[in-house]
C-alpha cells in the first residue's frame, strides 16, 4: 500500500478513531486501539506532505464531561447513581462512570494469574475515551495488553472493513475469523505479526468486538513486552484465541462504552458538517483493470471499500504489483505533494517518484505517479507499480510490468471523471 511501513490491524483501526474523535483527538501511545484503514491511508500519505507528522498513535476520544469517582473509591464504579430533573422534579438515571483504576481492576480479574507492570488507563469520562494497558507475565514472558472502547455506528462501511480480516496479497498473517454471534454481535479474532514483512519476529493477536448496538472492543495483545522497540520475550501472546474470545465478550466492557459521554447535538443554528465523498474501491479497481494494457494478465485483485484497490499483472516476465488510490480532499496539501512537480494547461498537478520500496523486500522498487485534478474537491488519483508481486517479498523481476509513461496515463485517464 502506498507510503506505507506497515499495514496491520493498528492502522486498520486509524479511520474509525479519527470519526469518534471529532474535531478533538492527541496522540497517546498507551491508546494504540482502534482505527479504519481508509482514513489512515489518507493520513499516511498526509504525513508525507509534512502536514501530519509524528503519530505515534491515535486515541480513541469520546467528547463531553462526566463527574470522575475518585480512583480508590472502595465501591468501585457507581452504576445506579441518579440525578435530579430540577423542571420536572424527578429522577433519570445517570450514566455509570469507570476511572482507569477500574479499568485495570475489571482487566486483572479476566487475566490469568500473573503478576504486572508499566499499568496505565483512562477513565471512560476522559476526553481520550476510555483505554487500559498494562504488561503482563504469566511465567513464559512479559507480555503486553492493550484494551480500547468506542462507539461506532452498526452496520456501517467502517464497521465493515473494520471486521474483516485482512487481503493476504497485502497483509500476511497466520489466522484470521470473523463471525456473527447468536446476540447479534460480529467478532474477529487475528493472528497475525506487528511488521508484516517479518524483519522482527514480534506477534500480534488482537480480538475485536462490535455490538448490535454499536458498542465496540478491542484487545491487542503481543509476545514482547511493547508493541514495537523491544525484544521478543515469548513464543507466543499469552492469551489463546479462547481467551480473547472471552475476554473481549465479558459483559462488564459494554458497559464502559455506555459510560463514554456522547457528544452533544449540534445546535439548529450550527452549519452542517460537511462529510468529504469516497470514492468506491470496487469502482476504484474497476477503473484501472479497465485501463491497463491488453498484454497484462491479471493473476490476482483485491483492495478496500473505499479510495483503495490493486491488481497483481503478469506479462509473461513475472507478477508486478500495481496499486491504485482515490481520493477526495487534497487539495489543501498540493503545495507540498506537487512542489517539485509539473501543472498541465488544465490544472491538473502532476508528480513523479521513481525509488526503493518501502517495505524489507529486497530489490524493491516503486514507480508512482501522483495526480490532482483542479477544482475545490481536491480530486486525487495515485497509481504505483512495483517489481514484485508482493512488497512484503523480494524483488522478482527487473522492473514493474508498466512503464512511467503508462503509469501516467492511466493515472490521466478521463475515465476517473466517472468516479468525481
Amino acid at each position: 500500500m502506498l507510503e506505507n511501513d506497515r499495514q496491520g490491524p493498528f492502522e486498520d483501526r486509524l479511520g474509525i478513531a479519527l470519526r469518534d474523535a471529532g474535531d478533538r483527538f492527541e496522540t497517546d501511545r498507551a491508546a494504540l486501539v482502534t482505527a479504519g484503514r481508509a482514513r489512515g491511508r489518507r493520513a499516511l500519505l498526509r504525513r508525507r506532505a509534512a502536514v501530519v507528522s509524528g503519530v505515534a498513535a491515535v486515541a480513541l476520544a469520546g467528547v463531553g464531561g462526566v463527574l470522575v469517582l475518585p480512583a480508590d473509591d472502595p465501591a468501585g464504579p457507581d452504576r445506579s447513581s441518579t440525578a435530579s430533573a430540577a423542571s420536572a422534579g424527578t429522577a433519570t438515571a445517570a450514566a455509570a462512570v469507570f476511572t482507569g483504576d477500574d479499568l485495570l481492576r475489571e482487566l486483572k480479574g479476566l487475566l490469568p494469574r500473573g503478576t504486572y507492570g508499566e499499568e496505565s488507563a483512562r477513565g471512560s469520562d476522559h476526553q481520550l475515551g476510555p483505554a487500559a494497558h498494562l504488561v503482563y507475565d504469566d511465567g513464559a514472558g512479559a507480555a503486553a495488553i492493550g484494551m480500547g472502547f468506542a462507539r461506532v455506528e452498526p452496520g456501517s462501511a467502517q464497521v465493515r472493513e473494520l471486521m474483516a480480516c485482512p487481503d493476504r496479497n497485502v497483509t500476511p498473517y497466520d489466522d484470521c475469523t470473523s463471525d456473527r454471534l447468536p446476540d447479534g454481535s460480529l467478532l474477529k479474532l487475528y493472528q497475525g505479526y506487528e511488521y508484516p514483512d517479518l524483519r522482527v519476529d514480534t506477534k500480534l493477536w488482537t480480538a475485536d468486538l462490535v455490538t448490535a448496538e454499536g458498542q465496540h472492543v478491542s484487545v491487542l495483545e503481543w509476545n514482547s513486552p511493547a508493541e514495537k522497540d523491544a525484544p521478543v520475550s515469548r513464543d507466543e501472546p499469552p492469551l489463546s484465541t479462547e481467551r480473547l474470545r472471552a475476554l473481549v465478550t465479558a459483559g462488564v466492557w459494554r458497559e464502559v462504552v455506555d459510560a463514554i459521554p456522547k457528544s452533544p447535538k449540534p445546535s439548529r443554528s450550527a452549519a452542517p458538517r460537511t462529510e468529504r465523498p469516497e470514492v468506491s474501491g470496487k469502482s476504484a479497481g474497476a477503473t484501472l483493470s479497465a485501463l491497463l494494457p491488453g498484454k497484462l494478465d491479471v493473476v490476482a485483485h483485491g483492495g478496500q471499500e473505499s479510495e483503495y484497490a490493486y491488481v497483481v499483472v503478469d506479462d509473461g516476465r513475472g507478477r508486478s504489483l500495481v496499486q491504485i488510490n482515490v481520493q477526495y480532499g487534497m487539495g489543501d496539501v498540493a503545495g507540498q505533494l506537487y512542489a517539485d512537480g509539473e501543472t498541465l494547461p488544465d490544472g491538473t498537478r502532476v508528480a513523479t517518484r521513481q525509488g526503493p520500496g518501502e517495505k524489507a523486500g529486497s530489490g524493491v522498487v516503486m514507480w508512482t505517479v501522483d495526480t490532482l485534478r483542479p477544482g475545490p474537491a481536491g480530486f486525487r488519483v495515485v497509481i504505483s507499480a512495483f517489481n514484485t508481486g508482493d512488497q512484503n517479498k523480494d524483488a522478482t523481476r527487473d522492473a514493474p510490468a508498466l512503464t512511467m509513461e503508462q503509469l501516467r496515463g492511466i493515472a490521466l485517464s478521463e475515465q476517473w471523471d466517472a468516479l468525481r
